[in-house]
């Protein structure tokens, strides 16, 4: 189980815009009562930092109780051209995005290409069933899955190189019932792409494949420009919050490994924050992410899917999301993004060229 672009509940953005504000009065007397909803945040009384400090609904869960959604977490869906096109391709294609089957907050910013006009997209190769149960997770599982579709590599390959994107996150479900866990499938993908179109980048959100670095290896040397594996949450959680098959180690050794194969790599992490961390526990995790070579690192809000998954301990406010981007910076990562929104893939490809570009000019000035 992997946390891709973050499994986000239907109510994020629907909710009850059609509510009649009544006086300033009585409706700063409702707030105090009830907490903020929707309708102030789209009115814009809560978009500013100034309003956020002043939300008075819990941000730690308290035993039998269920968190209230804070108002820096509710969000509209940006929709633009470039989107509508993209969508209907997809379905022209019968390919799936984890930004739509996860209901990503961030789906217009990506696919409409953001400030570095980098537009992105993150592809779900084999299928939409894992053999994994991970408790934060909502793909369905089952043991054995329907077989891989042996043309899929070269479908996803045209279909990408017809939209024009700059910018393609590979990702997949756990394969374990497959003897290399779906790498070969990856890997093909990948050429496939790269064939199709030289200058398209490449990030493959990969599988720990059961540890098996062989399969990692089989990836880094496919032609790729970013190796991205999520180890998901702090060393103390991982038992709690993912599979039994997965592990900080293994993951930890999937991510070194990549870049053993090939060190221009860049290898990418994400946590997930609101599980009931501890900021030591953070900090610690980041540390040994960035003394195994991991260049870059995503932190976003853990958000409950169903009420059958883990609940949210914690709603992280934006201030100490910002705390965590100061840290990772210091740490020396290539790039922290950090943020309740942000999600592994978040604006992926607009980072790995703005970091490249930045590298450039700093060698060309040395």
């Amino acid at each position: 189980g992997k946390w891709r672009c973050g499994f986000v509940p239907a109510r994020l953005g629907l909710a009850t815009a059609a509510k009649s504000p009544g006086s300033a009065t009585e409706r700063k007397k409702q707030l105090d009562a009830d907490g903020p909803d929707l309708q102030d945040f789209i009115s814009g009384q809560l978009s500013e930092k100034s309003s956020w400090e002043e939300y008075r609904g819990h941000l730690k869960r308290q035993k039998g109780e269920r968190l209230r959604l804070p108002p820096w977490l509710k969000t509209e869906i940006p929709i633009g051209k470039n989107y509508s096109r993209l969508k209907n391709s997809l379905r022209d294609l019968n390919l799936h995005t984890v930004c739509e089957e996860a209901r990503c907050p961030n789906i217009g910013e990506c696919w409409g290409g953001g400030e570095y006009a980098t537009a992105t997209a993150t592809i779900m190769l084999m299928g939409d069933t894992c053999t994994r149960g991970c408790r934060f997770c909502s793909v369905k599982t089952a043991r054995s899955p329907p077989p891989l579709d042996p043309s899929e590599p070269e479908n996803t390959a045209k279909a990408i190189a017809a939209w024009g994107l700059d910018y393609v996150v590979l990702t997949s479900v756990d394969r374990d019932d497959l003897p290399d866990g779906g790498s070969e499938h990856f890997a093909k993908t990948v050429s496939k792409l790269k064939e199709t179109n030289r200058s398209i980048l490449v990030e493959c959100l990969t599988p720990d494949f059961r540890g098996d670095l062989s399969a990692v290896e089989k990836i880094a040397s496919s032609g790729l420009d970013v190796y991205a594996h999520n180890v998901e949450t702090v060393r103390e959680l991982q038992r709690h919050v993912r599979d039994p098959r997965a592990n900080f180690d293994q993951s930890l050794a999937v991510l070194r490994h990549a870049k053993a194969v090939k060190p221009t790599l860049l290898t990418k992490t994400s946590i997930m924050l609101g599980l009931g961390e501890t900021e030591s526990q953070i900090r610690a995790t980041m540390k040994e992410l960035r003394e195994s070579g991991v260049d870059c690192l995503t932190l976003g809000q853990y958000m409950q899917p169903t009420k059958r998954h883990l609940k949210v301990e914690e709603y992280v406010t934006p201030e100490r999301f910002e705390h965590w981007e100061k840290v990772g910076k210091e740490m020396g990562f290539v790039y922290t993004a950090s943020g309740p929104l942000v999600r592994s893939s978040y604006k992926a490809g607009e980072f790995f060229l703005k970091n490249l570009l930045e590298k450039r000019k700093m060698e060309s000035a040395e």
